[in-house]
């Protein structure tokens, strides 16, 4: 079964296809939005990752801005290239190939079947075709994205990184009726990455062994280098949702954003009591934490051992 993944490329990102790639699943097409980069280098991210992985599926180019405002990048946190490591990097070679994202993600909604979509960053690219072409965003069966809290953010005390970068295109999605399972920043913080887990990586002894256990390692020291001792796995805790839902538990909710005020701006709000909202969307509750961990640890040593 054919499926579609819309990332802003870091490495939780990376972490996230290669989760998904290692499915029963076949990834029809990879969208890249702005967000742990500006689009450039989120470019330049996938063409390494490309390169570096034998990745086959082709590869689009979608929104370098938000629907409004200014542009919003997680660099302060991830560094320049939105990928920390201790070491090695993702490979230079040709830039992508020109290809919209837009006009891709229209005609893959064309065809007959299942749409399910995952979505690793703003969903800038979702709510364009929502606006554009109703009639196709309402082909999508199911849209599982990492984003929001319930709780609280991380970028600001009230909003998580990815709703905040663009509010706007979340509102257009859950304006638009899309089947939203949102996947947040409390249930992936359940899901730990700590220094150790890159030995296992580092000794598979493959072509990629080095580069991903340096990335992994770098990715880990975002908390360790502020003094806590592992790191969530984000993006790889939506593929585990979006491939193994067997292993998450997901609730209705009436879920809205925040669009306005300087502290509250992109905070998503859950409301789950029946008696006082209409559900229009899901957000993942809980998981098995132990379970999820293997399946994204073993996606990195299984890529590392080729």
């Amino acid at each position: 079964m054919g499926v579609w993944i819309d990332t802003d490329m870091g490495f939780d990102d990376i972490s996230a296809i290669l989760v998904v790639a290692q499915s029963e699943y076949e990834i029809d097409g990879l969208s890249l939005v702005f967000g742990n980069a500006p689009l450039p280098q989120v470019r330049r991210n996938a063409a390494g990752a490309a390169i570096a992985f034998g990745w086959k599926f082709p590869i689009h180019t979608g929104r370098a801005m938000p629907v409004l405002g200014k542009l919003e990048t997680a660099q302060a946190i991830l560094g320049a290239t939105g990928i920390p490591t201790i070491g090695k990097t993702l490979p230079e070679g040709p830039a992508l190939a020109e290809s919209d994202a837009f006009t891709a993600l229209c005609r893959w909604l064309e065809r007959d079947g299942q749409h399910r979509i995952l979505a690793l960053g703003p969903l800038t690219n979702i709510a364009a075709v929502a606006l554009a072409r109703p009639d196709l965003a309402a082909r999508i069966s199911e849209l599982v994205w990492m984003g929001g809290g319930v709780t609280s953010g991380n970028h600001t005390a009230s909003a998580e990184f990815n709703a905040l970068a663009d509010p706007e295109a979340l509102a257009i999605v859950i304006a638009h009726g899309l089947p939203l399972r949102m996947v947040d920043l409390d249930l992936c913080r359940k899901v730990l990455a700590r220094p150790e887990d890159a030995e296992p990586v580092r000794t598979a002894d493959g072509t990629n062994a080095e580069l991903i256990a340096d990335m992994l390692s770098g990715y880990v020291s975002i908390a360790t280098s502020r003094g806590r001792p592992a790191m969530a796995i984000y993006d790889p805790c939506a593929a585990v949702a979006f491939v193994a839902p067997d292993i998450v538990s997901f609730r209705p909710a009436r879920i809205d954003v925040e669009l306005q005020g300087a502290l509250t701006r992109g905070r998503t709000v859950v409301e789950t009591r029946a008696a006082h909202a209409n559900f229009n969307a899901q957000f993942a509750a809980d998981i098995d934490a132990d379970r999820a961990r293997v399946i994204i640890l073993a996606a990195l040593v299984n890529e590392a051992r080729k």
